[in-house]
């Protein structure tokens, strides 16, 4: 005699249903970014720490080498890729999809481009968020990449863990300034990603110099076993923001050409092991 099945209750029918969706909207983003070579995240423990003038400007140095660059800006409460590029010009719309913006040789996505107003803040719940990133994931048509550098919100909590669960990165790069609390706050964001069993690339101490000191990045590396990719002092070149400040000075443009021939090894480390 046939055992007839159980009919799954509507609460597990809803979580059931919630994992479908889940898989599908995941493997519709990895399909989305085949052609993406490296995926980069760059990730910081707390605001104001410089991370997003450390992707732009490692984006744009990685263009300024030749290689295809994207630069995704899912950081949704604050965005301000779009303004450190100065690009104002939104994404195209064709067939569905979003074609990205250009400059100096680096395609940008961003929420900036969809505000009305730039000082306007953005104040949406958690779904809100997760929703927008994942039309972002999805519907951005790309094309052929070798680096996406993604811009990623600060902190711990809901806006970073719905990127890290959804996109599938190489791995993060940690952006730290010398004060304590910032090293502390660089440590706590380490161990979450450490925890989603993602790949830390490594640490880059920002803002070092005479006012806010140096050292406590590559302290911080050594502690938690990952490498120190590189230190970028606190200039004035920095004021000029023209555009993004590799463009403008040699000394800046050194110290990204050293985190870029860094972050290089680390990948090929990374991809040699696997």
């Amino acid at each position: 005699m046939t055992t007839p099945s159980r009919v799954p209750t509507p609460q597990e029918q809803a979580k059931l249903d919630a994992i479908k969706r889940q898989w599908q909207q995941r493997r519709a983003i990895t399909q989305n970014l085949s052609q993406i070579k490296n995926k980069v995240g760059v990730y910081s423990g707390k605001g104001g720490v410089g991370k997003t003038t450390v992707a732009v400007n490692l984006a744009t140095s990685l263009a300024q080498q030749g290689h295809s660059v994207g630069l995704l800006d899912v950081d949704i409460d604050c965005p301000n890729s779009t303004k450190v590029l100065g690009i104002t010009e939104p994404p195209a719309h064709i067939d569905g999809k979003l074609i990205p913006s250009e400059r100096f040789g680096v395609k940008v996505v961003s929420m900036g481009f969809f505000q009305q107003n730039e000082d306007e803040a953005i104040i949406w719940r958690g779904p809100m968020i997760h929703n927008v990133i994942n039309q972002f994931l999805q519907l951005t048509e790309w094309g052929s990449l070798e680096y996406l550098i993604v811009d990623l919100p600060p902190g711990t909590s809901d806006s970073p863990l719905t990127v890290m669960q959804t996109l599938p990165m190489d791995g993060f790069v940690m952006v730290t300034t010398p004060q304590p609390l910032a090293i502390l706050d660089a440590k706590r964001s380490i161990n979450m990603v450490r925890k989603l069993k993602i790949a830390v690339l490594g640490v880059v101490e920002n803002f070092t110099g005479e006012i806010f000191g140096s050292g406590g990045g590559e302290i911080l590396a050594k502690e938690l076993e990952t490498p120190f990719l590189g230190s970028m002092a606190l200039r004035s070149d920095y004021r000029d923001d023209s555009k993004p400040t590799v463009l403008n000075s040699d000394e800046v443009r050194k110290e990204y050409q050293n985190l870029m021939a860094n972050l290089e090894t680390r990948l090929i480390s990374l991809r040699q092991s696997a």
